[in-house]
C-alpha cells in the first residue's frame, strides 16, 4: 500500500471537471451490451471498477471499441449473452456485482458465476438473490449469501416486489430482469433512490413509469439505444466540493457535474448546514426523464452548523455520508446521521472505518448502529488514516489533511483509482491555484 501525506492548505482555488459518473458508466456498459446494435457512449469513466464492467460484458459476447474519447459497444441483445467458460471477475465493483445478475437471469438455460476481490467476497448478495428467485431464476451463493455465486437463467415471471431497504442497485437488478418477463413488474421502494436505470430504460424505448414510490416496467423483446452521455460524477465531485467548504478562503468551480435530483442529496445537506454552493440542481419530478441534467457548481468556504440527516435522505447521499461526518467536524454544534446501516455493506464498514479514521485525526465522533454523531470542534488535528482499501475513505483522508492543523498521512491512497484516478492531481491543481 502506498502512503501519501497531505499537508494543510492555505486555500483552494480554481476550477476542475470531475471524472465521469461511475454509476452511469456501469449502467451504460451493461445496457449497451443488452442492446440490439451498436451504442455510442460519450464520457465513459476510465477507472478500475468500470474497466471490470467492460471486461465482463466482453466476456458475455459484447464488442467494445474505442473511438477517440468515446466507446462503441456492440450489443448481443436482451437474451444473447454467451455463457463464458470461466467466472466473471467483478473486481471491486459492487454495482457490477448487483446489476449484472438481473440481465443474466434472463438467459434461459445458461449459468454464470460471478466472483471478485477479497472485499467483494465480504459483500452480501442475498438482497438480489431473493427477488430473482421469486421471478424464477436460480441463485446459489457461498454460505447462502456471499460471492462467489452462480445465476442460472430461466423463463422469468413478472411480480410486484416490495423492497425492504431503498437501494438503487437492488432496484436496478430487478428492473433489468423484468425486461425478460412476460408482463409488468412493479418495484416499490421505501424511499427514492438514484434513478439512472429508469432513465436509460426510458431512453431505450422501454415502457417504464413511476407512480409515487412504485416503478413499473414491462417485458420487451429488444432495447434500442443509439447514444448515452455520461456527465461528471457528483459523488466524486463531492470530495473537492467538501474540501472547498472546510479550507478557509477557498473558492472552487466544478464543471459539468451531474445534478440528477436523486444524486444531489449531499449538496442539499451541505447547503442546509450553511454551505455556499451555487448552481441549479434538478428538482424532484414524477415523470421519468430520458437524460441526465448537468450544471456547474461554484463552492465558497464559510461557516457551517450541525444538522440531522434522517433515514429518508440517506439513499440520495449514500456515497457522500462520510463527507457529512467530515463537515460535522468543522461545524458548530452536533451533526447526526440516522438510518444509514447500508454503509456497513460498502467496500468497508463505512460507519466503523469513518468513525475510527476521523477519531484518529482528532474528531469527536461516535458510531451508532445505523450511523454516527459528530460534535463539531472547529477543525481536526491531523495524524494518520487507513483507507482499508476503500476509495471513498482514501479521498476522505486526503480532504481532511487539506483542512487539518498538522496534515494527514493516508495509507492505501491508491484505492482512489477505483472511481477517481486523477484525484491527487486535481488536489494539487486546487492547492496551487490558477
Amino acid at each position: 500500500m502506498s502512503t501519501v501525506r497531505v499537508d494543510p492548505a492555505a486555500a483552494l482555488s480554481g476550477e476542475l471537471a470531475p471524472p465521469a459518473d461511475k454509476s452511469l458508466s456501469h449502467r451504460a456498459a451493461i445496457l449497451g451490451a443488452m442492446a440490439s446494435g451498436s451504442v455510442r457512449v460519450r464520457g465513459y469513466l476510465e477507472a478500475a471498477d468500470t474497466s471490470s464492467t467492460l471486461a465482463a460484458v466482453q466476456q458475455l459476447g459484447a464488442r467494445v471499441l474505442r473511438d477517440g474519447d468515446e466507446l462503441v459497444i456492440g450489443g448481443v441483445g436482451l437474451r444473447g449473452a454467451a455463457a463464458p467458460g470461466a467466472p466473471i471477475d467483478v473486481g471491486n465493483a459492487g454495482t457490477l456485482m448487483r446489476l449484472l445478475p438481473g440481465w443474466l437471469a434472463v438467459q434461459e438455460g445458461r449459468s454464470f458465476t460471478l466472483d471478485g476481490d477479497a472485499s467483494i467476497r465480504r459483500r452480501p448478495v442475498d438482497r438480489i438473490a431473493e427477488p430473482l428467485r421469486r421471478m424464477g431464476a436460480e441463485v446459489q451463493a457461498t454460505d447462502g449469501r456471499l460471492p462467489p455465486f452462480t445465476v442460472a437463467g430461466a423463463r422469468l415471471r413478472p411480480m410486484t416486489y416490495e423492497m425492504p431497504v431503498a437501494s438503487a442497485q437492488v432496484k436496478s437488478c430487478v428492473l433489468l430482469a423484468a425486461l425478460g418477463a412476460d408482463g409488468e413488474t412493479t418495484v416499490s421502494e421505501p424511499a427514492p433512490s438514484r434513478d439512472h436505470t429508469e432513465r436509460m430504460l426510458a431512453a431505450a424505448g422501454v415502457g417504464v413509469r413511476r407512480d409515487g414510490r412504485h416503478i413499473t416496467v414491462g417485458g420487451v423483446e429488444a432495447l434500442a439505444l443509439d447514444e448515452l452521455v455520461v456527465p461528471g460524477d457528483p459523488s466524486s465531485a463531492a470530495f473537492p466540493l467538501a474540501a472547498a467548504l472546510v479550507v478557509r478562503g477557498s473558492r472552487v468551480v466544478l464543471r459539468g457535474v451531474g445534478v440528477n435530483w436523486t444524486r444531489s442529496g449531499f449538496v442539499r445537506i451541505a447547503q442546509r448546514m450553511g454551505a455556499d454552493v451555487r448552481g441549479e440542481l434538478e428538482e424532484p419530478a414524477d415523470a421519468i426523464a430520458t437524460a441526465e441534467p448537468i450544471a456547474d457548481l461554484e463552492v465558497v468556504a464559510g461557516d457551517l452548523h450541525g444538522t440531522v440527516v434522517e433515514p429518508g435522505e440517506v439513499p440520495l447521499a449514500i456515497d457522500e455520508l462520510p463527507l457529512v461526518a467530515l463537515l460535522g467536524c468543522f461545524a458548530e454544534g452536533e451533526t447526526v446521521v440516522r438510518g444509514a446501516q447500508e454503509l456497513r455493506l460498502k467496500e468497508s464498514d463505512r460507519i466503523a472505518t469513518v468513525v475510527e479514521g476521523l477519531r484518529g485525526l482528532g474528531a469527536r465522533i461516535e458510531a451508532t448502529d445505523d450511523g454516527f454523531a459528530v460534535t463539531g470542534t472547529g477543525g481536526l488535528r491531523g495524524g494518520r488514516i487507513s483507507s482499508h482499501g476503500d476509495h471513498r475513505l482514501a479521498m476522505l483522508g486526503a480532504v481532511a489533511g487539506l483542512a487539518s492543523r498538522e496534515g494527514v498521512e493516508v495509507s492505501g491512497m491508491e484505492a482512489a483509482r477505483v472511481s477517481y484516478p486523477t484525484f491527487m492531481d486535481d488536489v494539487v491543481t486546487l492547492v496551487q491555484g490558477p
